[in-house]
């Protein structure tokens, strides 16, 4: 099953790789790519192979949460993006005796533009009111782990973007696997993301932001539940519509209350340094609180928190 998977990623990365011109800028839905817990955000997004993600690992690998979850959760998100762009997330995970059951919800309001209209024979606008623009996805998610160490999952995804009456709208497919190797604490992941069919907006038809990412992560102190612990973590990335990328990550953790991130992008134009910091209390649920400080450069900084509760 696992040498079936592994193929399957194979091939479907394939139609990422049969490419020679540049690939920038060449799709569509691109809200998707945007990291959505503030755990993996502030590790430079190199969460793929981290341990028991919560829900909100079902927008990065859907087979995170079936490999570590063990009761229900909820995960929300909010950051106050770039361009005065608000990015929401929400989740929500089950772990059954078959597997693993999620829905999650991404959306990313644009907030409201002014509409100006060209007077007749001048060159003159005048303004006409306002319009909206927002960026949705719906997904629905299955995970299964298979062994104590190998764990898959799936997440079929509905998307769609508005920018006022005009709309665009798809259907695309995430699939993922963790695969703990038995070598001291060394977790393998990978994961193809937004894999779909081309959508069209007005006239013009575009790529879905398909991605294969691939990540490893280890205890180089200590062991998950140890009073102190540290990990690190690597993820190279083959973007259908960018060059090829590598993020690293360190997360360092005393008595797994207090957790304190850092990630660092290589080959980025303006994204590069991430730090972070991650809470857990217990006020009669377990809850986690993460906070994430992403550097943006000349776009500004972005700050993201979420929240995720074992119910």
């Amino acid at each position: 099953m696992k040498r079936t998977l592994l193929l399957l990623l194979m091939a479907l990365s394939a139609g990422l790789t049969a490419q020679t011109f540049k690939r920038t800028g060449t799709s569509g839905f691109t809200f998707l790519q945007v990291p959505m817990s503030a755990r993996d955000a502030a590790l430079g997004e190199t969460g793929l192979a981290g341990a028991d993600p919560g829900p909100l690992g079902l927008f990065l690998n859907p087979a995170g949460p079936a490999f570590g979850m063990r009761t229900p959760a909820v995960g929300l998100s909010y950051a106050p993006w770039i361009a005065d762009i608000s990015h929401y997330g929400l989740a929500y995970a089950i772990p059954f005796g078959f597997g693993l059951v999620g829905v999650s919800a991404n959306v990313m309001d644009h907030g409201a533009m002014e509409r100006t209209v060209r007077q007749v024979g001048t060159r003159e606008f005048n303004s006409a009111g306002t319009f909206t623009a927002r960026s949705t996805s719906f997904g629905l998610s299955f995970g299964r782990k298979l062994t104590d160490r190998f764990a898959f999952g799936l997440s079929l995804k509905y998307v769609e973007e508005r920018i006022d009456v005009y709309s665009a709208s798809n259907v695309v497919l995430d699939g993922g696997m963790i695969y703990d190797t038995g070598f001291r604490s060394l977790r393998l992941a990978a994961v193809i993301q937004n894999f779909g069919t081309n959508a069209r907006f007005v006239n013009d038809e575009f790529r879905m932001p398909s991605t294969l990412r691939m990540g490893a992560a280890m205890e180089v102190l200590g062991e998950i539940g140890d009073p102190v612990r540290v990990t690190v973590m690597v993820v190279a990335l083959h973007p259908s519509d960018n060059d090829e990328r590598v993020h690293a990550g360190l997360e360092a953790a005393w008595q797994e209350s207090i957790v304190v991130r850092y990630g660092h992008k290589f080959g980025y134009d303006e994204e590069d340094h991430s730090f972070g910091v991650g809470l857990r209390s217990n006020l009669g649920l377990p809850v986690d609180m993460d906070f994430a400080y992403v550097l943006f450069g000349r776009l500004g900084d972005v700050v993201r928190m979420s929240v995720q509760v074992e119910l």
